[in-house]
């Protein structure tokens, strides 16, 4: 969503909008196997402008559904994640390449008194999702021997099962 600097009021601008399952497929198809897929993307929001300067703060609520870490079942996971954002005009003299400092990490700049929400938004999503995702928190995963899911089936490995050239470190005593 592209959003035109002028026409946001001193008062502030709420914008309400919603991401189709589409766009998402879109946006991440360009990235190989993302590992996981989106259902719609409700995002509120609101803007603030002071001269050229803009304050963007809002949430997003999406739910993402990806494979169980353990046993591979699909898992769903509600996002809910709050952002904050210093939006300010690029600057014509600014060098190619600029050692940032820790406070130019909290701005995003726009040019053309053009504003795209759709990378923000991006980014918010691949930051709340986390590296792992269990389908519940008692998953028992799967067996590493036979592989059957110990959430569905008992196994019927047995334990103890030594491989016959190690009977002998069995006797060892430490």
């Amino acid at each position: 969503m592209k959003i035109n600097v002028m026409n946001i009021p001193e008062e502030g601008l709420n914008v309400q909008f919603f991401k189709d399952k589409t766009w998402a497929g879109q946006i991440f198809a360009e990235k190989e196997n993302p590992g996981f897929s989106l259902d719609g993307i409700d995002v509120s929001a609101t803007l603030k402008r002071i001269r050229q300067t803009l304050y963007l703060e809002g949430r997003l609520l999406t739910e993402v559904e990806m494979d169980c870490s353990r046993c591979l079942d699909a898992a769903r996971l509600p996002i809910s994640a709050p952002f904050k954002y210093i939006l300010t005009p690029v600057q014509a003299e600014r060098p190619e390449e600029q050692e940032l400092s820790a406070e130019d990490l909290d701005f995003v700049y726009y040019q053309d008194d053009l504003i795209d929400l759709d990378p923000l938004i991006t980014e918010q999503i691949l930051l709340h999702i986390p590296m792992k995702v269990l389908c519940r928190e008692d998953c028992r995963g799967l067996c590493p021997r036979c592989g059957i899911n110990l959430n569905t089936n008992c196994c019927q490995c047995h334990e103890d099962r030594i491989d016959s050239r190690l009977t002998v470190l069995k006797k060892l005593k430490v």
